[in-house]
């Protein structure tokens, strides 16, 4: 089995059981291929009488989204194995437990979070997390701190930076974030309805601008190690726990990427209330508590970010004084850009959010669309001009009123 192929369900079993102190011998166990990405097979493999499982995760040669006219290196197995394991270390507890990799088969066997709902899901079913913006700050904290120029030997920095060159998953991230939403691609894909806010996104000089110099900073701003697709689909939570999966795009590229990947995601949820709120006073509790959840993660992340340097800082130039503002305030504007792109990417792009493609009454999903397009546009305009995570509260007030006019 040494030798690269996509995994039976037959195989998915026999290497499970080779992972030592999870499976009991003798025991019935039951496999499913679970997977519903676009890039990699899941399987999930248990044993009913004593509860244990695990989850196998093999990366595909081909993007499954397209199919094999897409190819795909099998080296991005690796890149998540390994950023996995430096999550671990620095966030420990935020990230599943990775069991093995094996390099042949492109393939990582981790914790199984079954306990756990996917956030997307979960959010979109009513469920509140109290306790995912302390976690999801300390995990940006701790991973973004401690893999930059900051917290880590230079030196030290530079040669890790060689482990995470990903070509194949930074191209996907270059075209359908950076590129193809603001021209007429073939690899966009949006409903008909939304022809007229297509157009005006390809013909919006000043926008193109904007997205130009943040595509710049995630080409050539080796900040720190990302995990690189931080959506609320990336994320198990239950009401005490966060768990970060799938750092498959991990890269070193800017900080704000990451953080502006948690909060657009939010965000779009927010705009997809128009459907998962059943009335006007839910929806307005609902979107209160996302737009605090998205103040909480920047605020706690802030203090979070700005303690470790104070405590652990490596480079003695980065203590000069007025220097953590600077640079804090620019993580704070590139995050305020890189959630717009990321919304405006889910509405006109190639793969979209299921808070907004599963509105099945075209009227209200068309609504859900617009407001998401909004507030995203707003920040991508905006993010140079920002000093304060309220700035983009109100964006989200104002595009829900000018909604209702």
């Amino acid at each position: 089995m040494s030798s690269y192929h996509p995994l039976t369900e037959e195989e998915a079993v026999e290497l499970a059981k080779s992972v030592p102190n999870v499976l009991q011998p003798g025991q019935e166990i039951v496999c499913r291929e679970i997977g519903d990405g676009n890039l990699n097979l899941v399987f999930h493999v248990s044993q009913p009488t004593t509860g244990a499982s695990l989850i196998l995760k093999q990366a595909l040669p081909y993007a499954k989204v397209v199919g094999e006219s897409w190819p795909l290196s099998l080296d991005r197995a690796r890149i998540e194995s390994e950023a996995l394991q430096i999550q671990g270390k620095l966030a420990p507890g935020l990230v599943p437990t990775v069991y093995l990799y094996d390099a042949d088969l492109a393939l990582t066997v981790m914790e199984d979070l079954s306990d756990h709902v996917i956030m997307r899901r979960g959010l979109m079913e009513g469920g509140t997390y109290p306790k995912f913006a302390e976690h999801i700050s300390e995990f940006l904290a701790q991973t973004l701190f401690f893999t930059s120029d900051l917290g880590m030997n230079q030196q030290d920095k530079k040669a890790l930076v060689k482990s995470f060159i990903n070509p194949d998953l930074c191209k996907i991230t270059e075209d359908l974030i950076f590129d193809d939403p603001y021209t007429n691609s073939p690899n966009n894909s949006f409903d008909d309805h939304l022809q007229e806010e297509a157009q005006a996104l390809w013909d919006d000089t000043a926008l193109h601008l904007e997205v130009a110099l943040l595509r710049e900073k995630f080409l050539t701003h080796a900040q720190a190690l990302l995990h690189g697709d931080l959506h609320t689909g990336s994320i198990f939570i239950t009401p005490e726990s966060t768990k970060v999966i799938d750092p498959e795009f991990a890269y070193f590229g800017p900080m704000g990427f990451d953080v502006g990947a948690v909060i657009g995601n939010l965000l779009l949820n927010y705009a997809g209330q128009e459907q998962w709120s059943p009335d006007e006073s839910t929806r307005r509790e609902r979107r209160a508590y996302l737009l605090e959840t998205v103040r909480d993660v920047w605020t706690l992340f802030d203090r979070n970010f700005r303690q470790l340097w104070d405590e652990s800082v490596m480079d003695r130039m980065a203590r000069t004084q007025g220097y953590q503002h600077h640079y804090v305030r620019r993580l704070l504007q590139d995050t305020v850009g890189f959630a717009g792109c990321k919304m405006v990417r889910r509405i006109v792009g190639l793969s979209h959010v299921a808070d907004i493609d599963k509105i099945p009454d075209p009227a209200i999903r068309h609504k859900a669309q617009r407001l998401a397009l909004s507030i995203g546009k707003s920040l991508i305009l905006r993010n140079r001009d920002t000093f304060s995570i309220d700035e983009i509260i109100d964006v989200a007030d104002s595009a829900v009123q000018a909604a209702r006019n």
